[in-house]
């Protein structure tokens, strides 16, 4: 998942280098597994970010951080050109393999960062970005330069996970989640993503609600907490489930952990 190297007022940052560093740790290390976990690359959901878009024949899209390429060969048969552009070498291998793997001649690859695509203004009909956004430290810069490639009555979507609106109960998911994938940066509230396409010029965008659905000890297995301290994670979303600290409905003493997720798609003008 693309990250910058500089902070906010746009000088090299010693922090931000170590944020990039965690990116391609957490991301070399997860490639395979992300690629085929079943919670997050089911038909129904890929299919919920490309009808959203309402893809034409002749359309071209871009899909930001594309991790292992789902989105994309979704919307390769859709479509006359897909490209797909993440930070990561070993993500990108497993895109590439998939498209092989499906035939596909008209998905393409790219190896960028997020603050700086490596394309034209307005040079997509459809731009998207799913399950990044909460490792971007800058996300209204990265949500700019998506808009920024957008032709005019182009589409935007955006899919991520939702913290609550609810500071306390937002901080306290963030402290877990940076503790379960250290790339982490922050989840953000469902009104924050609805902000990034007013301040990018766009009209209020239309929001689909669903959930993605993990087994507690399934999620711990499939993580790479710091210092591999899977029993502190453990005790964290345990403490999360209990609270119900994402709004979702969760039994204290349950097993599953719920992420309450959004997906915003709006028309550029």
């Amino acid at each position: 998942m693309p990250i910058s190297r500089h902070n906010h007022n746009g000088s090299a940052g010693a922090h931000d280098s170590a944020h990039e560093a965690r990116i391609h740790d957490q991301f070399t290390q997860q490639a395979e597994r992300f690629a085929r976990s079943p919670e997050l690359h089911t038909d129904a959901q890929i299919r919920l970010i490309v009808d959203a878009t309402a893809p034409k024949p002749d359309d071209e899209s871009l899909d930001v951080a594309c991790g292992p390429g789902t989105v994309v060969a979704a919307f390769a048969t859709r479509l006359r050109r897909a490209v797909g552009l993440d930070t990561t070498d070993a993500m990108l291998e497993q895109a590439r393999a998939l498209a092989a793997q499906r035939k596909l001649h008209n998905a393409e690859w790219r190896l960028g960062d997020v603050y700086r695509l490596p394309f034209a203004d307005r040079s997509f009909d459809i731009v998207s970005c799913r399950f990044a956004l909460h490792h971007f430290q800058e996300p209204t810069k990265a949500f700019a330069e998506m808009a920024r490639v957008c032709r005019s009555g182009g589409r935007v979507v955006l899919c991520d996970a939702v913290a609550s609106s609810d500071p306390s109960k937002a901080a306290a998911f963030n402290r877990m989640e940076r503790h379960r994938d250290p790339s982490t940066a922050e989840f953000r509230p469902l009104s924050f993503l609805i902000d990034l396409f007013g301040k990018a010029g766009f009209p209020p965008p239309v929001v689909v609600r669903f959930q993605v659905t993990y087994q507690r000890d399934v999620l711990i297995a499939k993580s790479f907490p710091a210092n591999d301290d899977r029993e502190a994670l453990r005790q964290m979303i345990d403490l999360l489930i209990g609270n119900d600290a994402l709004e979702t409905g969760t039994v204290p003493g349950g097993t599953a952990f719920i992420y309450p997720t959004a997906v915003l798609t709006a028309t550029r003008p």
